[in-house]
């Protein structure tokens, strides 16, 4: 992995919106951001995250869960169907 912090001993890692040089990844993404790139987010802790990240918002993860529960109960009732046919 390449070096964050400027050691004058060869290239440091650039940041993938600006290009100048890198403070960390970004906690969802994990593209090389510098600080000017990146917001502080609040969650189970305080996270960096890029603007780009940021910009598409952070509850994302539920909509994930959301929709494969709903994926299951869909199943679930074409089960009951299936077996409420299979018993006539």
């Amino acid at each position: 992995m390449p070096s964050l912090i400027p050691t004058g001993d060869g290239p440091t890692a650039r940041c993938a919106i600006c290009g100048a040089a890198a403070a960390g990844p970004c906690a969802r993404c994990k593209k090389l951001v510098c600080a000017d790139c990146c917001e502080l987010v609040q969650g189970a802790g305080t996270f960096a995250v890029c603007t780009r990240c940021a910009r598409k918002g952070t509850d994302l993860g539920w909509v994930t869960v959301l929709g494969w529960l709903a994926v299951v109960i869909v199943a679930l009732g074409g089960i009951a169907g299936l077996l409420y046919l299979a018993r006539r």
